[in-house]
């Protein structure tokens, strides 16, 4: 049996993971192998709302939001599939006057770089969007470009991706750790299978991606907590081919059209951080009369589905991608470290495509990443950055 040998190996076959072997097959990658220790798409990934979005807190993020969505157009002409992309416009809405001079102050950062985006008066809100109640909020941004996808039809796409580039996916296989030389310089990739000869790794793995630094030699501040989507009956006012998506930011809910009714989606900051797929109905219930304030059409309306899923995220709210650099400031060669931080749909076309640059070139033209390496925590996993536009998350991690 000849030895095993990748030029690229790919921790993860969630949306980064997968869309990060496709980029790196199309850029000359010759043998590409993802390990994945469950089945493709059984993470978060098969499990999001879909939402994507060019609105951020920072240049670098608005970005890789447009990026994605560029990417998720030209999806059908490249792959002869897609992710089932639709525009319908996106709508961050201030609810006090802290939220709307902030978000005023966003929309001329994001203006700055080029983002088609403005604010919106109360009036101007409820006009594009009719299911909006006239009180109780102050307007908000509005980017007509945002929209979603669908994140079955998205693990489709990729696994389609990979299959026609031949990147070896190896399913219920999982990371076990690297080999290194005595220098520290990478060798390899430990699987139950053995070992795979490789001098390049990227290391993804959502809300496991802490687990997987830990195998690695390394503190990654990313933590793992329960998100909740539900799915409303069908209703008339929802019955249409747009309606701009809303996120009611200072409370974390967000909500656009799905299967005739209105599919919301929120985390709870307050609650323990660690896995969960059960749901916290005392939660959604707090959030569904929420709605029903903002949405009043929403008020007695039945629940069609609901689930729960694990998603990550990280102390700055910011994506990590970057070199791995080990808790005494030591650099791995060839170790890739990548996640959109629960942004998966959102950015993950973007953290993929910088991955799969940083890991076979060292440098990437989708935006500037200084900012988005580990080397930004301090050993607390305190950051100097922060990216304001994010569902809350608790403030400490899972251990």
């Amino acid at each position: 049996m000849g030895k095993d040998v990748a030029d690229l190996v790919v921790v993860g076959a969630g949306t980064v993971g997968g869309w990060a072997s496709y980029f790196a097959r199309r850029s000359g990658a010759k043998r590409v192998v993802v390990l994945e220790r469950d089945l493709v798409g059984q993470g978060a990934s098969s499990r999001a709302s879909g939402v994507v979005r060019s609105q951020a807190g920072t240049p670098a993020t608005v970005e890789l939001g447009r990026w994605s969505i560029a990417f998720y157009r030209s999806q059908r002409e490249l792959l002869g599939t897609d992710s089932g992309f639709r525009e319908l416009g996106y709508m961050i809405l201030a609810t006090t006057a802290r939220e709307e001079r902030e978000g005023r102050e966003r929309v001329a950062m994001q203006r700055s770089v080029g983002l088609d985006v403005r604010w919106l008066s109360p009036e101007e809100a409820v006009e594009l969007n009719p299911t909006l109640a006239p009180e109780g909020h102050r307007g908000g941004s509005y980017a007509a470009i945002d929209g979603c996808i669908d994140p079955v039809r998205n693990v489709r796409a990729y696994s389609l991706a990979m299959q026609r580039t031949r990147v070896d996916l190896r399913e219920r296989t999982p990371f076990l750790g690297l080999r290194r030389t005595k220098r520290g310089r990478l060798r390899g990739v430990e699987t139950p299978d053995g070992v795979i000869a490789t001098e390049r790794v990227i290391l993804t793995g959502g809300p496991t991606l802490r687990e997987v630094g830990r195998l690695a030699g390394l503190r990654i501040p990313v933590g793992a907590a329960r998100h909740q989507v539900v799915v409303s009956a069908p209703h008339p006012a929802f019955q249409v081919e747009r309606l701009p998506m809303v996120f009611d930011i200072g409370r974390g809910l967000y909500w656009r059209l799905e299967e005739g009714g209105l599919l919301w989606g929120m985390s709870n900051p307050r609650e323990m951080p660690g896995p969960a797929r059960e749901i916290d109905w005392r939660h959604l219930d707090a959030m569904r009369r929420r709605l029903a304030r903002l949405v009043p059409v929403t008020r007695g309306l039945g629940i069609r589905k609901v689930w729960a899923a694990t998603i990550e995220y990280s102390p700055d709210h910011l994506p990590i991608i970057g070199p791995a650099v080990t808790p005494d400031g030591q650099t791995i060669e060839g170790v890739t470290i990548a996640t959109a931080v629960g942004h998966g749909m959102m950015w993950g076309p973007a953290v993929a495509r910088i991955a799969a640059d940083l890991a076979l070139e060292g440098r990437t033209g989708v935006t500037d990443v200084s900012d988005f390496g580990l080397d930004r925590f301090d050993a607390q996993g305190r950051s100097r950055f922060y990216d304001p536009v994010a569902l809350p998350f608790p403030v400490s991690f899972d251990d």
